[in-house]
């Protein structure tokens, strides 16, 4: 399952999941049957989940909150995209500015999930990065439950938000009242 993550690892590529690999089969067919506002549900729910992994090790650094606040703000309408793309290309920045590999794909993965709002195709770019995270937060090693668990969690959302995203109660901005 993990055969290409492997091959990648050893490569010493920097990204370590795609959109091909193996053990996100699962997810990226799911993700093609959703709804371009399912996947922006989703995305930025996960992508929360992911900012707290990030905030564990940097409390103080704001950008990638701020990705998720605006981009949750653009999806409703409230700012244009002007300014949540100003926050995406910043959550990007902090990746470059840390030394720690880990937290370096955790704020990809933020930017990616705020994205998510521009177009659904960013939604994969979230478990790409997170995924990479969490094999680089095991030193490469032994990763596959923590990475397995975190497929399922990412499934288990994916179902959630595909049977209530149209249950909600939220304004949506009008290029995702379209969908």
């Amino acid at each position: 399952m993990f055969r290409d993550v492997e091959d990648k690892i050893k490569k010493k590529n920097k990204i370590l999941f795609t959109r091909e690999s193996k053990s996100l089969e699962q997810i990226v067919n799911l993700m093609d049957k959703q709804s371009h506002r399912t996947l922006v549900l989703w995305s930025l729910d996960c992508g929360h989940s992911t900012l707290q992994d990030f905030e564990s090790v940097y409390p103080e650094e704001m950008r990638p909150r701020e990705c998720l606040e605006l981009c949750e703000k653009w999806a409703k309408g409230q700012i244009k995209m002007k300014e949540a793309k100003r926050a995406i290309l910043d959550c990007h920045t902090v990746a470059k500015e840390i030394d720690d590999e880990y937290c370096k794909a955790l704020c990809h993965g933020i930017g990616h999930a705020g994205a998510t709002v521009h177009v659904g195709t960013h939604a994969i770019g979230l478990p790409m990065y997170e995924l990479t995270a969490i094999v680089l937060l095991n030193n490469r090693h032994d990763y596959e439950e923590a990475v397995k668990k975190k497929i399922e969690f990412y499934m288990d959302r994916m179902h959630y938000w595909q049977g209530n995203a149209d249950k909600i109660d939220m304004e949506w901005a009008d290029f995702l009242k379209k969908d």
